[in-house]
């Protein structure tokens, strides 16, 4: 019985001991950057906690990591894909289905005619005009269409994509929506004198919310406008997230449908990767919805969630060649600019044309 008891504690020491200092790096990148993400002149800018910490992992990535992956290895393939999924998951706790009912059918209506018009042009530039590769159009779709890396970290899991895939992607994010921060108060004083998205701040925060990639660059363009832009912008961004999940799971139905006809996997019917961490995902909002957690329970779980997404943000920045990134080219930044333009153009026509619809 002394053996045996022995032989478990030394097979768990063992399997979980040789994620601990992967673990331990990936941990204390994603704490570096959360610090810095306080700081008022990162946050006036839009950048995030998660986006510092893929920067800081990439600089790391790229100098001493490769004297540490033999002994960190484990613990950060661990970050980047286990942590990933729960982070994901906690991101529930962020949102409620009441925010749906505050920007109405018209809200929900443009940020799925966005989501959808966005990733559709983003499959079609992207394969057919660029020549990519359709994973990484795919993730870099799904940035530019829902909310910026915390999607493309979400779909890599079902498209199962590169690691430098995923940071291309990632870098797009950042760069267009940190220019869609100074840009969008430019377009609100211009949309004063032209009135295409109505007059008020709070038209144009569902503009922004609608268009912009990433949360926190939403709250920032918000909020050089006004706090009732910004409090707009905010729930219309919620509710485009909440579109996450049924998004990962029709594109895992039509990854495993094209891959059926295809007949690859030795010639056996495609099985459907299901996330099943979206569906989790629904409910933990269904259960946020319900207010059953006190105010400083769910705030605190969300500095949980921001430390695991900045801890997998963290690993992937680790395990990212930027000779890879180099290899991939210009095509993916241009892709990402003509999306960043149909965001900036074909969403505000989209709001144009759904407000007026339901005016």
């Amino acid at each position: 019985m002394s053996s045996l008891s022995t032989s478990n504690t030394t097979s768990f020491s063992e399997r979980y001991g040789r994620l601990l200092p992967g673990l331990l790096l990936s941990g204390m990148i994603a704490w570096g950057a959360i610090q810095l993400g306080k700081l008022e002149w990162m946050q006036s800018h839009g950048m995030s906690a998660l986006t510092l910490a893929i920067m800081l992992g990439i600089v790391l990535g790229n100098s001493v990591y490769g004297r540490l992956a033999p002994a960190c290895g484990a613990g950060v393939t661990f970050s980047k894909q286990t942590l990933l999924r729960l982070g994901i998951i906690l991101y529930g706790f962020r949102l409620t289905f009441q925010d749906i009912g505050q920007v109405g059918l018209a809200g929900i209506a443009i940020d799925a005619l966005v989501l959808a018009s966005t990733f559709g042009l983003a499959m079609l530039l992207g394969t057919t005009v660029f020549k990519l590769e359709r994973n990484c159009a795919i993730l870099i779709g799904a940035g530019s269409s829902i909310c910026g890396a915390a999607a493309v970290m979400a779909t890599e899991p079902v498209v199962k994509g590169r690691s430098e895939d995923v940071t291309v992607a990632v870098s797009t994010v950042v760069v267009f929506g940190t220019i869609a921060i100074f840009l969008y108060p430019v377009l609100y004083q211009l949309n004063l004198g032209w009135q295409v998205l109505g007059a008020t701040p709070a038209a144009f925060g569902v503009y922004i919310g609608s268009t912009v990639h990433e949360v926190a660059q939403v709250v920032a363009a918000g909020k050089s406008i006004g706090q009732e832009a910004a409090n707009a912008a905010v729930i219309a961004k919620m509710v485009r997230v909440m579109m996450l999940a049924p998004f990962l799971v029709i594109l895992s139905a039509v990854l495993a449908r094209g891959k059926a006809r295809s007949g690859s996997g030795d010639g056996k019917a495609s099985k459907l990767a299901m996330p099943w961490f979206a569906f989790i995902f629904i409910g933990v909002v269904a259960f946020n919805s319900l207010g059953l957690l006190p105010a400083g329970m769910v705030a605190t779980i969300t500095e949980l969630d921001t430390a695991l997404l900045a801890m997998a943000m963290a690993a992937l920045g680790l395990t990212t060649h930027m000779s890879a990134i180099g290899r991939a080219g210009i095509k993916p930044l241009l892709l990402a600019g003509l999306l960043f333009c149909w965001l900036i153009a074909g969403g505000a026509a989209i709001n144009h044309v759904v407000a007026s619809l339901f005016a």
